[in-house]
């Protein structure tokens, strides 16, 4: 009798591409990469933050070099890219919230929203593509959706229609890009306690409205994203594209 091997969750040999990686969910995803043996790239707005962020990666003993880079400028986003190795691994990161009741909210802050978390995700995903189909690559991409592409939240209307876009593009590019060998996934967390939501939650009342919906009684930490893009990113999800991993602690079972 042969006993069927795990699929390896390593990724050496791969290169990795992360965006909005100076700090959070992106630092993160950069530094379980890097530990899972990819050559990691990370690119954010702020050359201090991404810097000392692949300094540390490097001095733990992992590949990785930071430049910076700003998203929503999708030309520069593609000539980066164009110009690189094809990136095997995106982590499609950067993103941004500006919390405000569904009357209230103001049409410069509805474009902000949408043009960093839809356009400029959009636009980073299909220029990793591109390259890898040229090169005849396969590959992975990770969009960072959130558990609100799932559902709806009051005060979080734009944000809401910003991941619930992601989701749908998500699947789309998956069944365009499988016969390429591309498998394209979502990861759906619930709040995560980054320097982005650190503020939301100085308001007692709404951090007990959150834990009251997060049926694991605590919000989550970055640790509990990283084995998740390990996954994703490598060939034990060889089978896995078009779905979303949502890592809500059961916000989204009820």
């Amino acid at each position: 009798m042969s006993l069927p091997s795990t699929p390896s969750f390593r990724l050496d040999g791969k290169r990795a591409l992360v965006t909005g990686a100076g700090r959070g969910i992106g630092l993160a995803a950069a530094a379980a990469l890097a530990d899972a043996g990819a050559d990691v790239t990370l690119i954010s707005r702020t050359k201090p933050e991404t810097e000392a962020a692949a300094n540390e990666i490097r001095a733990k003993g992992g590949k990785a070099d930071a430049a910076v880079l700003d998203v929503t400028d999708v030309e520069a986003a593609r000539s980066f890219v164009a110009s690189a190795e094809p990136f095997d691994i995106l982590v499609n990161n950067a993103g941004s919230n500006r919390p405000a009741p569904f009357v209230e909210v103001k049409v410069e802050d509805f474009d902000h929203i949408l043009n960093l978390n839809v356009r400029s995700a959009f636009f980073v995903a299909q220029a990793v593509a591109k390259r890898l189909i040229e090169a005849k690559r396969p590959g992975s991409i990770i969009n960072m959706s959130s558990q609100m592409g799932h559902v709806g939240s009051a005060r979080r209307s734009v944000y809401c229609t910003s991941k619930h876009a992601m989701e749908g593009f998500n699947k789309a590019m998956a069944i365009e890009l499988a016969p390429f060998g591309i498998r394209v996934n979502a990861l759906a967390p619930t709040f995560i306690e980054t320097p982005m939501t650190g503020p939301f939650f100085q308001d007692e009342m709404f951090r007990r409205s959150v834990l009251d919906k997060i049926k694991l009684g605590r919000l989550g930490q970055v640790e509990d994203l990283m084995g998740a893009i390990v996954f994703l990113a490598s060939d034990a999800a060889a089978l896995m594209t078009g779905t979303s991993l949502v890592i809500d602690g059961g916000w989204t079972a009820e």
